[in-house]
């Protein structure tokens, strides 16, 4: 099957969670927040959360949800979920195109299907974040080193080699600059080519990288003042790497994360490096610079005080192809490579009888519906396919594409159950219901008691959302106003659901909108 073909079944897959899914509240509704404010507000470099301070991502990002916003007159989870999609899908056409000039093996798809449902690659592909655009500027700017590195560069390279690399930094932040300028001068040292430095990192890559953050940082100072610029240049970068003020993790997180944020490939990724390493599988001079990319990326994280799973986005490509290129390297009928598929694909064909299991826990028993049951039985059935061609037939190319595309049946099935399952994961559907209610009800207040961050509600209320205290309740001091709450907030709580019982309620999915 031809790659363009796997782009659309790929994109097929991911369109109804694209389309259906609902906002998450601890980042999504974040994002949109901020630039609501900054579209008030008339800024274009600097932003506020709540009027204070958020320096925390550069602007790139927030440019391309304000002018969705202003093209198309309101948040539209079709239009922000493209702003990851359209990147994730360079992503796979530069390394599909990356592994394609690897004249060393023919070419194979597998790399391509195992990096579009590799972990957190495929979960940032249909989230809201600035991660998988970095993640494309610093894959597009490592190709374009790559090429001028074996001479098969273009005049244009040497200059949208530092533009991809800004790019990357005006996406998300230092990482953007960081990781591409370690990993080719480690790589040049590495190959012995050091020398030639100049060619990448000379002085026509530092004006443009100058002239871009001269720029930017003349916007901050202009509009936020010397208070903005501070904090954007030492208290989110010195303060992040040094002492973080969250994300604080050890430096071995990344030995953990790895696992996961592969899955269901991290079995056979990690364990074809490992064994490309010690066999001295890795041969041919791009296989030297993904590993040296791999080894980068983690060593650099993991001195940064600050670490998430998801930092490990821009390694993903790597982490994923350099595997892919090493499986021609190896016996497919190999015991120890066929169990690291076969491990996942048991966890695959265990979920169906799981789902009645999680049925009666309280607290996630809402994503037992009709089509979640549906696309348990048929991630099940690919994982006992995946076990049959594992062991019986000794087909480990087959098997990773039985698995694939199981995932993407999956996928989509999943999706189309999400309107069921939208009140439970975000506030939408909460917040149309309070609307609808207040304007029947004549009530212009919205106030919450034991949501979290709930100032972020203003993206679909339309107005800055009131925190209630125990105190405000117990005592009646908001009688008459709208309060939204946790219904198990209720149930723990005797005195608030003596108060509430004889108000007039609504429930909306886990949540209970009163009356006072």
């Amino acid at each position: 099957m031809k790659p363009r073909h796997l782009y659309l079944l790929w994109f097929i897959a991911l369109l109804p969670v694209m389309i259906l899914r609902d906002y998450t509240p601890n980042n999504e509704l974040r994002y949109l927040s901020i630039v609501d404010e900054a579209l008030r507000q008339g800024n274009f470099f600097t932003f506020t959360l709540d009027g204070e301070i958020y320096a925390d991502k550069p602007p790139l990002s927030f440019w391309l949800m304000m002018a969705g916003k202003r093209l198309i007159g309101s948040h539209q989870m079709w239009f922000l979920s493209l702003l990851s999609f359209l990147p994730a899908l360079v992503v796979l056409m530069v390394m599909e195109k990356w592994m394609r000039r690897e004249k060393s093996s023919a070419y194979q798809p597998d790399g391509l299907l195992m990096l579009m449902t590799g972990g957190f690659f495929l979960a940032l592909t249909i989230t809201i974040r600035m991660d998988m655009l970095m993640a494309m500027f610093i894959t597009l700017s490592l190709y374009t080193f790559f090429k001028i590195y074996n001479g098969e560069g273009t005049k244009g390279d040497a200059y949208l080699f530092p533009v991809y690399v800004f790019l990357a930094l005006f996406s998300k932040g230092p990482v953007g600059i960081l990781l591409p300028l370690l990993s080719t001068i480690i790589f040049l040292l590495y190959r012995g080519k050091i020398r030639t430095w100049k060619q990448y990192w000379g002085w026509k890559s530092w004006l443009v990288l100058l002239l871009g953050c001269g720029i930017w940082f003349t916007g901050v100072y202009l509009e936020g003042g010397d208070t903005y610029l501070y904090n954007l240049l030492v208290h989110q970068t010195v303060g992040r790497g040094v002492n973080a003020f969250h994300h604080k993790s050890p430096f071995y997180y990344y030995a953990i994360a790895i696992w996961y944020s592969l899955a269901p490939w991290m079995l056979l990724s990690v364990g074809l490096i490992i064994a490309g390493v010690v066999r001295k599988k890795i041969q041919t001079e791009t296989e030297k610079f993904f590993l040296t990319i791999i080894l980068t990326t983690f060593v650099m994280l993991s001195l940064v005080s600050s670490k998430l799973a998801v930092y490990l986005l821009p390694a993903l490509p790597f982490l994923i192809y350099l595997p892919a290129m090493l499986l021609d390297k190896f016996d497919e009928k190999n015991i120890w490579v066929r169990l690291s598929v076969a491990v996942p694909a048991l966890i695959f064909a265990v979920v169906l009888p799981a789902l009645f299991y999680i049925k009666r826990i309280d607290g996630i028993s809402y994503i037992a519906v009709p089509l979640v049951y549906a696309a348990a039985a048929v991630i099940s059935l690919g994982g006992l396919m995946v076990l049959y061609l594992l062991f019986k037939k000794k087909a480990l190319r087959k098997s990773i594409r039985v698995m694939v595309f199981t995932l993407f049946v999956t996928i989509f099935i999943v999706g189309l159950s999400l309107p069921q399952l939208n009140p439970y994961m975000g506030w939408n559907t909460l917040c149309k219901e309070a609307t609808r209610i207040a304007e029947q009800k004549g009530i212009s207040e919205y106030y919450v008691y034991k949501i979290p961050r709930p100032g972020s509600m203003d993206v679909f209320l339309g107005k800055e959302i009131m925190v209630a205290s125990e105190e405000d309740i117990l005592n009646d001091t908001l009688s008459g106003q709208l309060l939204l709450l946790p219904e198990k907030a209720v149930l723990n709580d005797t005195p608030i659901q003596s108060v509430i019982s004889g108000k007039e309620q609504y429930k909306t999915g886990p949540y209970l909108i009163v009356i006072l």
